[in-house]
């Protein structure tokens, strides 16, 4: 028996032979892909592990300055509080001077110094100012260390 190329055994058996070559070069080349791939997203986390290690330092960084910078605001806060409370300094805001006809006496004049009509605070309403103060520069500083840093974490990327 004479086997020719046109027998149907052969060339099922060719065509076994050349689907079994794509199937193995396939399997191995998507195992291969697999592997890179996993290589890659392991150097992409450690990557990404380090960015965040340093945003947290810089995170650390600006609270612990936000924080200093807070006691020592809260320091002079409380300095000036005692020093209104008990009259070391005083509040005071100027006044429009009333509008009244006076006799100018024969000497006319102009005393120096300080001519400004000014009222002085009631001591409550001093330490509410203070209050109201304290409480934007606390909100102003608070912004501050935030916009520095975002601006810090945003060009260490």
């Amino acid at each position: 028996m004479m086997l020719s190329l046109l027998n149907p055994w052969v060339i099922l058996g060719v065509v076994l032979a050349v689907l079994s070559s794509f199937s193995a070069g396939y399997y191995s080349g998507k195992q291969s892909e697999y592997a890179r791939q996993q290589i890659e997203i392991a150097s992409l986390n450690q990557q990404a592990r380090e960015t965040e290690q340093r945003m947290v330092e810089v995170a650390q960084t600006y609270a612990e300055t936000l924080r200093k910078s807070n006691d020592v605001a809260k320091a002079k806060e409380t300095k000036l509080r005692s020093d209104i409370a008990n009259g070391e300094r005083k509040l005071f805001i100027p006044v429009k001077a009333p509008a009244c006809p006076v006799l100018a006496p024969a000497d006319t004049t102009v005393a120096s110094g300080n001519t400004e009509t000014r009222a002085e605070l009631d001591s409550g309403v001093a330490q509410a100012l203070v209050d109201l103060t304290s409480r934007g520069d606390q909100a102003i500083r608070n912004l501050n260390a935030c916009i520095d840093q975002y601006e810090k974490m945003r060009s260490a990327k």
